[in-house]
């Protein structure tokens, strides 16, 4: 076996009638579809190589929530993901404006010794939580990172609103990577890379006035959004267990009116939609 998940141009394989678990879930199918997502991708992920960090991270935690993690070769899987970090020449002045986290594909990621401008460095916000997230499932101790230089670079990436772009060179700003930021601190166990009572104050701010969250402050509420501004929030620990209690002192946010809100978007077919008026989406049986 070569690098993990490389693209490769063809379909993936039938795989038969292999149905079993509750209500037909095909696991072994599952499995094997995700055994396969982590040697080669098919041909119709080409577009998304950008994105190839974040696709690993699906395949493994598909196959970490099945149990079938032994299938992969997790050492291997580490040291695949660890080639996207990029590190700041040495003496290199951190004030520099640039992030130094996880590039999401080779693409975006060129040696420092052949590119000296800065927007050639494409680390990405979310592709550095993908490619943590990814490390811990396969049991690497991402503490043993250089998290000082990640962290102090991504912290100039926090907005005045308290927002966050996802890379040094401009992008939009909104909850998806507040998240990302959380996350990222939370599972470095450091949180010097944000500013966690102005994201906190951002959040608010996005929460609209039938309880769901927008994207951003004003925007009409979506599952996704939703799931980013309260998962932010319990990272930092701005959410308490007890959280259906709905006192300021659990949560800072109007806790009945997000239930509410949340429940409303169950559609007739069982399924949850992401906004009012919109059909239901299997992603939203997770978001929401």
């Amino acid at each position: 076996r070569g690098e993990a998940f490389t693209f490769h141009g063809r379909r993936p394989p039938e795989m038969g009638d292999q149905g079993e678990g509750p209500a037909g879930f095909a696991r072994a199918r599952h499995a094997a579809f995700l055994e396969l997502m982590s040697s080669e991708l098919p041909d119709g992920y080409a577009t998304q190589e950008v994105n190839h960090l974040t696709l690993a991270y699906f395949a493994v935690a598909g196959l970490s929530l099945l149990r079938e993690l032994d299938r992969v070769n997790k050492d291997q899987i580490a040291k695949w993901v660890l080639s996207f970090q990029v590190h700041p020449e040495a003496n290199v002045n951190l004030d520099n404006g640039q992030f130094y986290g996880f590039c999401g594909s080779r693409t975006t990621k060129f040696p420092s010794n052949l590119v000296k401008d800065p927007c050639h460095n494409g680390s990405h916000l979310a592709s550095t939580y993908s490619a943590l997230a990814t490390l811990k499932i396969v049991g690497y101790d991402v503490l043993n990172l250089d998290s000082k230089v990640l962290l102090l670079s991504m912290k100039k990436l926090q907005q005045p609103d308290g927002s966050f772009m996802p890379t040094h060179i401009g992008a939009e700003t909104d909850l998806r990577f507040v998240y990302c930021a959380a996350a990222i601190c939370s599972m470095l166990k450091d949180w010097s890379g944000m500013d966690k009572e102005k994201a906190k104050e951002y959040i608010l701010n996005c929460q609209s006035y039938d309880g769901g969250f927008g994207m951003v402050p004003g925007s009409e509420s979506h599952g996704g959004g939703t799931f980013c501004a309260v998962a932010a929030l319990y990272l930092m620990g701005f959410i308490q267990v007890d959280l259906a209690s709905n006192s300021r002192e659990s949560a800072p946010i109007d806790v009945q009116l997000l239930l509410e809100w949340c429940l409303q978007r169950q559609a007739a077919d069982g399924g949850f939609q992401g906004r009012r008026n919109k059909p239901s989406d299997t992603c939203y049986a997770f978001w929401l």
